[in-house]
């Protein structure tokens, strides 16, 4: 008997098969040949699913937090002024993270479940010169997804670096990074890239390197100074053996499968595949009358949906029962909603399958905590919505 639950969370992900093997193979040095072309390899391959063709990619062992922290230590200055653009939980993470190293930190707020519009955006970056902005392109408190592309372009008009979130959507949401002309882009290896977690991976565009080697002040996180890292990308991808702390080996090796999938995927099949999914499991979720924390559809993610409860509904008896039912969802993390709804990831390798699994989960659960609905109603939505 099958004796494991279909993970649906909005990360970590079910992984593919090949990763895994790549990630149980024994581990070899961090300076052998073979395992010198694959971190050059990974390194050139993050270009292609970033879009980015002239950024400077940086693989770290750490978390999607220490590729914020490292974002933060490096491009920020005591005294420069950060503007974070608030979608959630993380976005005021980021906050958090500037200002700890000495960032003067404005933010702007949208209702949860919204998004700062441009405007607002906009009237804030006029009033005074910010060296840079960060904006969460899917927080993944509440599933809501920002407007990078014109995000971007508001602060390179006004001569500001762009710096994105973009753990909950890199290889999942339509991110052009050269194209889009944003300055920084960072995530993990956890989600929609298909790794298990460990791996911090940014890429820095040219803008966000002349800014770094422009600082007057030393950078106060010792491991995450791209002063450290930069001649250890920079070797490895030519092919050098280069050591400053130990690389997380296996998981680089898994990365080098990973992003290797995505690319014979192809970036526009992968984008048009996310959208696809997302359309039909929201399908299955307005069936069910359930209603979502995106406050209109345009603000949903379509690497994750955030459905409320429905009234009289106990949440963590609802969860259990769809656990029962064998698939894992998440519970609400954004601290004014936290009881009030739940979270389910539908990114990197998820399939119809999955799709129509985890909605006939959440029936079952939602028969047995006694709500009322037409059963069959979600798995039939989101079959029409294909």
């Amino acid at each position: 008997m099958k004796n494991r639950s279909l993970l649906m969370i909005p990360g970590p992900i079910e992984f593919e098969p090949a990763v895994l093997a790549a990630l149980g193979a024994p581990t070899t040095s961090h300076v052998t040949p073979d395992f010198i072309e694959t971190f050059g390899n990974a390194l050139e391959q993050m270009r292609e699913v970033f879009l980015s063709k002239d950024g400077q990619p940086f693989i770290l062992a750490g978390s999607g937090t220490l590729a914020m922290d490292t974002a933060g230590a490096n491009l920020v200055e005591p005294g420069d002024r950060a503007l974070v653009v608030s979608t959630g939980y993380f976005s005021d993470r980021f906050a958090e993270i500037l200002e700890r190293y000495g960032a003067q930190v404005s933010l702007v707020n949208a209702p949860v479940g919204g998004r700062p519009s441009l405007d607002d955006v906009e009237h804030i970056l006029s009033k005074d010169h910010y060296k840079l902005m960060t904006a969460t392109h899917v927080d993944t408190s509440t599933g809501v997804i920002n407007n990078i592309k014109d995000l971007a372009a508001l602060a390179r008009r006004y001569g500001t670096l762009s710096i994105v979130d973009g753990v909950c959507s890199v290889a999942g949401e339509e991110l052009r990074m050269s194209e889009w002309g944003v300055d920084l882009v960072l995530t993990a290896s956890q989600k929609a890239i298909g790794v298990p977690p460990g791996l911090a991976l940014l890429i820095a565009g040219p803008q966000a390197i002349t800014a770094f080697k422009g600082r007057k002040n030393p950078v106060l996180n010792y491991y995450a100074d791209w002063k450290n890292w930069l001649p250890i990308m920079e070797n490895y991808e030519a092919r050098k053996p280069s050591y400053f702390a130990t690389p997380a080996v296996n998981l680089i090796w898994a990365l080098q499968v990973s992003l290797g999938q995505i690319i014979k995927e192809g970036m526009e099949k992968r984008f048009s595949r996310h959208i696809s999914i997302s359309q039909a499991f929201k399908q299955g979720i307005n069936a069910l009358g359930l209603k979502q924390v995106p406050l209109i559809p345009d603000y949903a993610a379509h690497t994750m949906t955030a459905p409320l409860f429905p009234a009289g509904i106990n949440g963590p008896e609802f969860l259990a029962k769809v656990a029962k039912a064998g698939v894992i969802l998440a519970g609400g993390l954004h601290p004014i909603i936290r009881s009030k709804y739940f979270r389910i990831g539908h990114m990197g390798s998820v399939n119809m399958g999955d799709i129509l699994a985890t909605l006939s989960a959440i029936e079952i659960a939602l028969s047995e905590c006694g709500y009322a609905f037409e059963k069959g109603s979600a798995v039939s939505a989101a079959l029409k919505a294909l």
